[in-house]
């Protein structure tokens, strides 16, 4: 098949299997793996040459590496050292241990059996991240745990990789004594990059910056990625290494976004390649031919990972049930694996049927892995509530004046501002990780779900005079609106509003006064803009006023028909008409 017919193949089979994969909760990692085997040999043979698109498709690892090292600026790696270098590289040492005492129990030599090990130590960022993003557990203590993990897993992967040739090079007959010259070599070349990268690297940029084009500043950083890329591999390393370091050197840089949004479609692009290819690559006539062998390897391996993850949570401190989440998100294979057995079997340091069976139980990991998560979420999740969390807290407080329900973000500035002024208050929040993350800063937080009636009773709600609502779910801040008002109906409800909409479902409830979570701030902003553009601070307040009195009959009259869209559209536009027919009668008379 010719390069546009296989494009074509590749483009449908990633349109189709991608979202698929993504609306059924399974990711687009896994997309793409399952396009590469319907597309390739095992499946219906449109594509067969696995190897050169394996080969064309590292760029995409290539600038992958190039991106993680854009991300790692100093300051960010100090903030995250203890989860990095305490949890991560904890970690990773174990599992590579335990992994590698297994095969040498099954006779595997001490390089495959290492390289074995390593790799399956490793866990797919791009799998684990969007699949807590999707959850909104990337701020819980086995989310920010979970990334500190992976940033150590794809740190460490670099110099594997590098070394992967080096060992290459000894098993051809090199000395190992070789290897100092080399890497003398290697640190010479690196504090060289090192200074070019800081000063004649930044000088370049800033002179595309003023006197090119966006195009053109975008081919530069690909210049700077392939070129840092191939001076790796003249050297005897891997082109990731080289990738990396050019990221790292960039990371601190004015231009860093910049790089990173240029970037980001291409490695996109071709990082789905190379998953297409590897998925392509899985040797599906192994899962026939020894599915207890390729089974037992796969969950052989997932055990053992999950069981360190769990005790090096535990070991680290993460509270219950965090270590238990962290170890069933992070137990899968990665995307890393793919590249350091294909590397390693293309340097003939591992046999490619050993290969072909780790890349096979690496993928059935990934396949298995949402539906661990879903039983977690679902049936251990339940029976752990059930059995070892308690409802909610035993609330002390009594009789204060003011229960807020939900300590967020937003909740939190009220009570600050309330402590202030040494107004006493009770807080009720039902995110438990939150609730520790909050004690740990001395602040004196309830645990439990204000959608329970209970508990607003062990609250005293009935004794407050206020009840500050700040609940970030539209659905629980209505329902909880309703259960104060029916149960405890001299209690005055202050409620935060996600939006409009939000706002005119509180109205509807009774609430005595609603605030849209955004709309000050917004103003304020909005103020400061204004000045910063030399307006005059009375203009500037007069505008704002009048902006603020117009939206707010705007609120009034939306809420009269926001039941009603034709209307509601209707009165919207009619409002805007009127605000934009008064600024230009203000404009006219020089106001």
């Amino acid at each position: 098949m010719t390069f546009l017919p296989q494009v074509l193949v590749f483009l449908i089979a990633a349109c189709v299997a991608v979202p698929l994969s993504r609306k059924s909760g399974f990711g687009s990692v896994l997309g793409y793996l399952v396009a590469g085997v319907l597309i390739g040999p095992w499946g219906l043979r449109l594509i067969t040459g696995v190897d050169a698109l394996l080969s064309f498709s590292q760029i995409g690892v290539v600038l992958l590496l190039f991106i993680i090292g854009l991300e790692l600026q100093p300051s960010r790696l100090w903030a995250l050292r203890r989860t990095v270098f305490g949890i991560g590289a904890l970690q990773v040492a174990v599992t590579t241990v335990l992994l590698l005492l297994a095969a040498r129990a099954l006779d595997m030599a001490w390089a495959p059996a290492l390289i074995a090990g390593f790799g399956l130590s490793l866990s797919s960022t791009a799998f684990v991240l969007q699949m807590l993003a999707e959850k909104k557990q990337l701020t819980a203590h086995h989310g920010r745990a979970a990334f500190g993990t992976l940033l150590f897993q794809d740190i460490a992967a670099i110099p594997v990789l590098a070394m992967l040739k080096l060992f290459s090079d000894g098993a051809d007959g090199a000395s190992g004594v070789s290897l100092v010259p080399t890497l003398l070599v290697v640190a010479i070349v690196l504090a060289l990059l090192f200074l070019g990268g800081r000063y004649v690297l930044r000088w370049a940029f800033s002179f595309i910056m003023h006197f090119g084009t966006p195009e053109i500043f975008t081919a530069m950083a690909l210049l700077i990625v392939i070129g840092a890329s191939l001076a790796a591999e003249l050297l005897g390393l891997s082109m990731g290494l080289g990738a990396f370091v050019a990221g790292m050197l960039l990371a601190d840089s004015k231009y860093r976004h910049e790089f990173e949004a240029d970037i980001q479609p291409f490695k996109g692009l071709l990082l789905g390649l190379f998953f297409v290819a590897v998925g392509m690559s899985v040797n599906l006539g192994l899962l026939a031919a020894i599915p207890l062998q390729v089974l037992g390897l796969t969950i052989g391996f997932l055990a053992v990972k999950a069981l360190v993850l769990y005790g090096v949570a535990r070991t680290f401190g993460l509270p219950a049930p965090a270590p238990r989440h962290f170890a069933v998100v992070l137990a899968l294979g990665g995307e890393f694996a793919f590249v350091i057995f294909s590397t390693a079997a293309a340097y003939h340091l591992l046999p490619q049927d050993t290969a072909d069976l780790l890349t096979l139980a690496v993928t059935l990991s990934m396949v298995v892995t949402p539906f661990i998560v879903m039983f977690n979420d679902r049936v251990l999740n339940a029976r752990a509530h059930r059995h070892e969390t308690p409802d909610f807290d035993a609330i002390t407080d009594t009789g204060t004046a003011v229960v807020i329900a939900g300590f967020g973000r937003f909740g939190q500035i009220v009570g600050r501002v309330l402590s202030m002024q040494n107004i006493p208050f009770t807080a009720l929040d039902a995110d438990q990780d939150e609730v520790s993350a909050i004690r740990r800063f001395g602040n004196k937080v309830y645990f439990g779900n204000a959608t329970r009636l209970d508990l607003l009773r062990a609250a005293h709600v009935n004794d407050a005079r206020i009840f500050v609502l700040a609940i970030d779910d539209v659905q629980d801040s209505v329902h909880v609106a309703t259960l104060v008002r029916d149960h405890f109906p001299g209690v005055e409800i202050y409620a935060r509003a996600r939006n409009r909409y939000h706002a005119h479902l509180l109205r509807e409830l009774g609430v005595k006064l609603s605030v849209r979570e955004t709309l000050y701030s917004s103003l304020e902003l909005g103020r400061n803009v204004m000045e910063g553009l030399g307006l005059p601070a009375h203009e500037t307040r007069d505008a704002l006023e009048r902006f603020r009195r117009y939206d707010h009959e705007l609120l009034d009259r939306q809420y009269a028909v926001f039941r009603d869209e034709n209307q509601l559209i209707q009165t919207t536009r009619q409002v805007a008409q009127e605000l934009e027919h008064l600024l230009s009668e203000d404009a006219r008379k020089g106001r």
